[in-house]
């Protein structure tokens, strides 16, 4: 099988899980290659990404791995099975690859949950306030590259409104409500419309008041994206150098830890929906 170019984090998170399922068996690569009867190189440019992998063969390996997982190893063979073009290939060349990533990842959540610092969720901006957030990009992006950039960002959220959409809950906090992009008539008419998006019934949205005192270290923009099993989960922090996936069971189970403190901080979802509208009156 000829290698990849330029594989997905999705892609390479299939390698990455069989390299788990190896380590966790006790075995080195010359050891996995005799048992499986292949050589290092197969098994180190799969777990790599560099090599595709079919679902028949990840169902061979888990067995000569002794995993035994049935759940975990069919979501896995899934996912090596996947041959659809999503969306964003449509941007590839022109976006950075995390940003296309992203998009992959949470087309294929079956939930997300998110804390949020100073900018508002993706998934929640409106296109006026979405292009505020761009125009303070360093270094300034071309108009056309720019626009590429809000196309990219309005379209993630159409996750939304799929069939069986992922069940959402944004933490918010009111740095990020208060934080004004653009005017004041923008800042209120993106809360306006988190208001509106926090009707439906995927969505719920709880704001972190500043009086609620300090949170547990959560990063920027922080979101946690459940797969089809928990070991399947994704961890996705913003950075100024672009997205950061994590996937560690360690680090897994440290942010749901941090996700479930930062939400017992939160304010109810009805109380939520109060205070921002409160700040809508302010703006």
């Amino acid at each position: 099988m000829p290698p990849r170019k330029t594989p997905t984090a999705r892609q390479c998170r299939v390698g990455i899980e069989l390299r788990k399922m190896r380590q966790h068996a006790g075995l080195a690569l010359a050891e996995a290659a005799a048992l499986l009867g292949t050589d290092r190189t197969t098994i180190s440019n799969t777990e790599s990404g560099r090599f595709g992998v079919s679902g028949e063969r990840v169902r061979a390996w888990a067995d000569g791995y002794g995993c035994p997982d049935a759940l975990y190893v069919a979501a896995l063979r899934a996912m090596a099975e996947e041959r659809v073009k999503g969306w964003w290939e449509d941007y590839r060349g022109e976006l950075a690859s995390g940003a296309l990533d992203l998009a992959e990842l949470e087309h294929h959540a079956v939930g997300i949950r998110s804390v949020q610092i100073v900018n508002l969720p993706g998934l929640l901006q409106g296109e006026d306030y979405a292009r505020a957030v761009f125009a303070q990009a360093v270094p300034q992006p071309s108009p056309a590259r720019r626009r590429r950039w809000l196309s990219h960002r309005l379209k993630r959220r159409d996750v939304l409104d799929r069939d069986n959409p992922p069940a959402c809950t944004f933490l918010i906090h009111e740095a990020a409500l208060r934080m004004v992009y653009g005017s004041p008539e923008i800042a209120r008419a993106q809360l306006n419309y988190l208001l509106s998006e926090s009707q439906r019934d995927n969505v719920t949205i709880r704001a972190i008041p500043f009086a609620a005192g300090g949170l547990p270290e959560t990063g920027g923009s922080t979101q946690y994206v459940q797969g089809p099993v928990p070991q399947l989960d994704t961890v996705q922090m913003d950075t100024a150098t672009g997205p950061v996936y994590l996937d560690a069971e360690t680090r897994l189970v440290n942010y749901r830890a941090v996700l479930d403190r930062v939400e017992d901080m939160s304010l109810d979802p009805q109380e939520s929906r109060d205070f921002i509208r409160r700040i809508a009156q302010q703006a």
